[in-house]
C-alpha cells in the first residue's frame, strides 16, 4: 500500500509538474514568433552593451558600427517578435541577455530573454496594484538596469526588485512606498534607478523627504538619503563626475522642482539647488539631465513657465549660463553631436506642435527647426505621418529616430538641418513613446498600443541592423 502510494504520488507530481510545463510552453509558444536568424557581424564590427534607460554612457548613443542604413522598400529584416503586457520600459541588454519590464495579468512582470531568438531564459513576477488617473497605461515606467550579474527594476508602486541577470534568483526587495509615505503622483513613479560604486540611487520623492535615497547595492539596506522636499519626476537620476544630478519635480500644489546635486560620498549631501519647474499644477519634469563637459548640463521641460536651460556645477551650486523658454522638451531626451557643439531635441508637449531643433550650445541660440512631415501609402491606404514627439538615438555617425505613431527613421542631423536617409513603418500604433535599445547590432522596438496596420497587440520587436551584407547565419530558433 505504501509503495503504491508513493507511485500514485510520483505520478501525480510528475501530471502535475507536466501540466505547469506544457502550459508554461504552450504561452511561449502563443507569445513569441521567430522570423529569421540575425546577418554575421561585420569584420571588425564595434558591439556595446544597453544596459540602462538611455545606453551604456547614460545619453542615447552608442559606439555601434557599422549599423544597416540602407534599408530598401521592406525596411529592415524583423528577426523575432513577442507578445508583452502594459507599461513603457525600454528594454535592457548585456551580453546575450535582454531584459524585459512589463505588467501582465496583474503583476508586473521581469522577463530574461535571449537577444538573438527570443528564447525564454527567466522570469520573475509580483502582483501589482495600480490604475493611471488618467487612462494611460498601468504598466511600469522606469526602465530595469543591468549592472555586472544584478538586474534592478523600479515598479511603478515604487516596489524595487534586486535579482540575478544568470538565473532570476531574488537577492532582495523592498517596498519603498509603503515604507517611506510617498506621495502620489500623476502617472505612478517612473524614473530608472541609477548605479553609483556599492549603491543604488532611488528617486521616490517622500512626502516631507527624502527626494532620493541611496541603498545598498548588495543588500538593498537604507545608507541615506537626500533631504530635498521636491517630488519624484519622471527623469533618471545621471552621474557627472563624483556628483549626482538628479531632475525632480513630481505632483505638488504650488508645483514645484528643479535639479538638484548630490554628493553620495557625503550620505546624500545636497550641495546645489536649481528651481525649474511649470507653473501650472499638471505639469512634470520627465527629460533627464544633458551631462555635458565642463561640469555643464541641460535640463529641459516642457510646460508653461518653463524650457532649456544651460547651467554649471560649482563649489557655489548651480549657476545659470544661458535660457532659452522655446525649448520645451516633454519627455523625450536630447542629444549632443560629436563635436560636443550642437543639441538636438523635440520641442513642443504636445503632437500637433512639435518639432525638430537644433541648438548652438555657446548660445542657447537655436540654429534651425523643422517639423518632418510625409504622406505614404502603407497596407495600401495613404497616410498622412509624421516623427512628432520622437526619440533619438545617435548610432553610426547618424540618428535614429522612432516617431510616436510608430515610425522609423535614419536621420543625418547637423548644424545645417536635418536629411532624412531612410524611413520604414513597422508598425502604426499611438503611445509609441519608449526610447529604442540597440546592441549586437540588433534594433528594439516597443510597440505600446494596437498596430492600426495589423491589429496587433503590443509587443516587442527585434530588427536587424547589422551592416556585414552577409548572407543570413544557421538558424538560431528557439529552443
Amino acid at each position: 500500500m505504501r509503495k503504491f502510494a508513493i507511485r500514485g504520488l510520483k505520478a501525480l507530481v510528475a501530471v502535475t509538474v507536466w501540466s505547469s510545463l506544457t502550459a508554461w510552453c504552450e504561452e511561449e509558444q502563443g507569445r513569441l514568433t521567430w522570423h529569421a536568424s540575425p546577418r554575421a557581424l561585420a569584420e571588425g564590427a564595434v558591439i556595446t552593451d544597453w544596459p540602462r534607460f538611455l545606453g551604456a554612457t547614460d545619453n542615447a548613443a552608442t559606439s555601434e558600427r557599422p549599423l544597416l542604413k540602407d534599408w530598401g522598400e521592406d525596411g529592415p529584416a524583423l528577426l523575432w517578435e513577442l507578445e508583452r503586457g502594459e507599461g513603457y520600459a525600454s528594454p535592457v541588454i548585456s551580453g546575450d541577455r535582454l531584459v524585459l519590464f512589463h505588467r501582465a495579468a496583474g503583476n508586473e512582470r521581469i522577463e530574461c530573454r535571449n537577444v538573438l531568438n527570443g528564447e525564454a531564459l527567466w522570469d520573475y513576477a509580483y502582483p501589482v496594484d495600480y490604475r493611471d488617473r488618467y487612462g494611460y497605461q498601468n504598466g511600469p515606467r522606469g526602465s530595469p538596469v543591468i549592472d555586472g550579474d544584478r538586474v534592478f527594476t523600479l515598479g511603478v508602486t515604487s516596489r524595487i526588485s534586486c535579482l540575478s541577470l544568470s538565473t532570476g534568483e531574488l537577492f532582495w526587495e523592498r517596498d519603498l512606498q509603503a515604507e517611506m509615505s510617498i506621495r502620489s503622483s500623476f502617472f505612478g513613479a517612473g524614473s530608472s534607478p541609477l548605479i553609483w560604486g556599492n549603491q543604488v540611487v532611488v528617486m521616490i520623492g517622500a512626502e516631507r523627504g527624502p527626494c532620493v535615497v541611496g541603498l545598498e547595492k548588495e543588500t538593498g539596506k537604507h545608507l541615506w538619503g537626500a533631504e530635498e522636499t521636491w517630488g519624484a519626476s519622471y527623469a533618471s537620476p545621471q552621474a557627472m563626475g563624483d556628483k549626482i544630478l538628479v531632475f525632480c519635480g513630481g505632483e505638488s500644489r504650488p508645483p514645484q522642482g528643479g535639479l538638484i546635486a548630490i554628493d553620495p560620498a557625503l550620505a546624500g549631501k545636497v550641495i546645489g539647488r536649481f528651481p525649474w519647474r511649470g507653473e501650472n499644477y499638471e505639469s512634470v519634469n520627465a527629460s533627464s539631465p544633458v551631462i555635458l563637459s565642463g561640469d555643464r548640463v541641460f535640463v529641459t521641460q516642457c510646460y508653461e513657465g518653463g524650457g532649456g536651460v544651460l547651467l554649471q556645477l560649482t563649489e557655489d551650486g548651480f549657476s545659470e549660463i544661458w535660457k532659452n523658454e522655446d525649448l520645451g522638451a516633454h519627455w523625450m531626451n536630447p542629444v549632443l553631436d560629436a563635436a560636443g557643439e550642437t543639441l538636438f531635441l523635440i520641442d513642443g508637449r504636445n503632437q500637433q506642435n512639435a518639432r525638430l531643433v537644433a541648438v548652438d550650445l555657446d548660445s542657447g541660440k537655436e540654429l534651425w527647426d523643422e517639423v518632418i512631415l510625409w504622406q505614404d501609402i502603407v497596407d495600401g491606404r495613404p497616410y498622412n505621418l509624421g516623427i512628432q514627439r520622437a526619440s533619438l538615438l545617435q548610432a553610426d555617425g547618424a540618428t535614429l529616430c522612432l516617431g510616436e505613431l510608430g515610425s522609423l527613421l535614419w536621420l543625418q542631423l547637423d548644424r545645417d538641418g536635418a536629411k532624412v536617409l531612410a524611413r520604414h513603418q513597422p508598425f502604426l500604433a499611438p503611445q509609441s513613446w519608449t526610447l529604442p535599445a540597440l546592441s549586437q547590432g540588433l534594433l528594439f522596438l516597443m510597440q505600446n498600443e494596437e498596430d492600426h496596420l495589423t491589429g496587433a497587440g503590443p509587443r516587442l520587436r527585434c530588427y536587424d541592423l547589422r551592416g556585414s551584407g552577409e548572407q543570413l547565419t544557421k538558424p538560431t530558433l528557439p529552443r
